[in-house]
């Protein structure tokens, strides 16, 4: 297939629509040696960047009018450490599928360029991208023909939900819903100057979109705390932590279709053990061979001695609201690869986890290319803000 073949434009619904949810369902997600993950968009392609404050997709057609690939764009502002602190508008790159039968033709090159194209007409200063470090195809792309660089490789903790499991509150920990005012308040203050990619501009959209359930804090019982996380957030416990959650299976669901053997063998033995000897307390794998969803944990911020026991009870309260939507099956959440002071108090089963994603990124400016390079040189000790809206 020579590239004169190859038409790059952007999506259009009434025409497009049908054809791109047919490549998503035959483009799998994930190392096809280990698993293949399929999404199925709802009827809505651009489920994914629609919450974005700007975002395009591109889709890749033959002179034939077949389409064989199809990309996904947003534009947002976020904090960046370098290591002095200061706002970058940043470009995400998402959803790159290309069919089978074309691949390694150069039809995901060139889906990319186009739409860095687009990020540099909107005076986009970097571009970047998350995938798994073991994608070798994705990798030799961006990092060895894109000219990206590795600058985080964060972790997906990932932990299944159990209906038939509740757990109870520490008799000695408060949990309280905070109002979307409270917790903006909370997240600008403590997360803003400390967290890369932190969506200054936008966290209050994020807070109050529809598909974000809401923010919570534990804390101390025996600690008032009326109007504390609403205006003097400076009377605060000693130990504390918060989170919000997004409900993603809203927008998408996802669909295995191949497991490790690992996988599959543990999943019907905890059943088995599950069913007989209940007295374990193991819960059981759900079945991830029918489309389901799931809650993502998003803004987990913790402060204080306690602050873990507080981010493991509300880990824990995300799960007994899982367990009252059916179509819930796992709860992710991710965090800074080197944050482990955050990750060992998050539950989750390294079986279904991903020790090491991979962001990678670029800068589309001249003058961004130092600031870049000082950024990629920084130890990643700061704590990172992974967007629901990307996820």
């Amino acid at each position: 297939m020579g590239y004169g073949e190859l038409i790059i434009r952007s999506y259009d619904v009434q025409t497009d629509r049908l054809r791109v949810e047919d490549l998503e369902r035959r483009c799998e997600v994930g190392p096809t040696e280990r698993v293949f993950l399929f999404t199925d968009t709802l009827g809505d392609p651009i489920c994914r960047i629609r919450n974005s404050p700007m975002y395009k997709m591109l889709v890749a057609e033959l002179g034939n009018g077949e389409l064989v690939g199809v990309i996904q764009g947003s534009i947002k502002r976020v904090t960046i450490h370098k290591p002095t602190e200061e706002l970058a508008k940043v470009g995400y790159v998402l959803g790159l599928r290309v069919v089978p039968l074309h691949r390694r033709k150069g039809i995901g090159l060139r889906l990319v360029r186009k739409l860095e194209e687009w990020f540099i007409s909107k005076d986009v200063d970097y571009a970047y991208m998350a995938t798994e470090k073991d994608n070798e195809a994705s990798v030799k792309l961006f990092l060895e023909k894109l000219g990206f660089v590795k600058f985080r490789t964060p972790s997906i903790l990932v932990h299944p939900v159990n209906n038939n499991r509740v757990f109870r509150t520490p008799p000695n920990v408060e949990i309280a819903r905070l109002n979307v005012e409270e917790a903006e308040k909370l997240y600008i203050k403590f997360m803003a100057s400390t967290t890369e990619f932190f969506p200054y501009d936008d966290i209050g959209n994020i807070l109050r979109n529809k598909l974000s359930l809401g923010t919570w804090v534990a804390y101390p019982r025996g600690h008032e705390l009326r109007g504390v996380f609403g205006s003097n957030l400076d009377v605060l416990p000693k130990s504390w932590a918060m989170l919000s959650v997004w409900n993603s299976g809203e927008l998408f669901k996802l669909r295995l279709e191949k497991a490790p053997l690992s996988c599959l063998i543990y999943t019907e033995s905890s059943k088995l053990i599950e069913k007989y000897f209940p007295c374990f307390k193991l819960p059981s794998i759900p079945d991830f061979y029918d489309p389901f969803g799931f809650y993502f944990m998003y803004g987990v911020h913790k402060q204080g001695p306690l602050s873990g026991k507080m981010v493991r009870t509300l880990c824990k309260y995300v799960h007994n609201m899982a367990t009252n939507n059916k179509d819930c099956k796992v709860i992710v959440t991710e965090v800074g690869g080197n944050d482990d002071s955050l990750r060992v108090h998050i539950p989750h089963w390294k079986l279904l986890s991903c020790p090491e994603d991979l962001w990678c990124i670029k800068a589309l400016k001249n003058e961004k290319e130092k600031t870049l390079h000082e950024l990629t040189k920084i130890p990643p000790t700061i704590a990172l803000f992974v967007d629901p809206r990307e996820v």
